[in-house]
């Protein structure tokens, strides 16, 4: 019994003490794609500097929803997998009877 409260207290902890995951995904990816429409349109395509900002603006803004779409869903994924294996652990428990000394 003491090592379900302990990983029910851990799980407590973890979730107060992350930022959330969808928009840490979400910041990762548009951070990504602008630096490559940067990359791509600036350097390789020799586009005018604003159109290559605006570009690289647009892609940012429109990877930044994917991201927290993305990753909304895995977050959800995560927390059912999470209760899950909690319901999992805690049905396992069994009381030890006369029988099993």
């Amino acid at each position: 019994m003491s090592q379900a409260l302990f990983f029910k207290s851990q799980i407590a902890n973890r979730n107060s003490q992350i930022t959330p995951m969808p928009k840490r995904l979400a910041a990762s990816l548009a951070l990504l794609a602008f630096a490559a429409c940067l990359f791509v349109g600036g350097v390789q395509a020799g586009n005018p500097f604003s159109t290559t900002v605006l570009r690289a603006l647009l892609a940012m803004a429109a990877t930044y929803v994917i991201g927290l779409i993305v990753g909304t869903m895995g977050q959800k994924m995560i927390e059912e997998n999470v209760k899950a294996a909690e319901k999992k652990l805690l049905d396992s428990r069994t009381e030890a009877g006369r029988q099993d000394r």
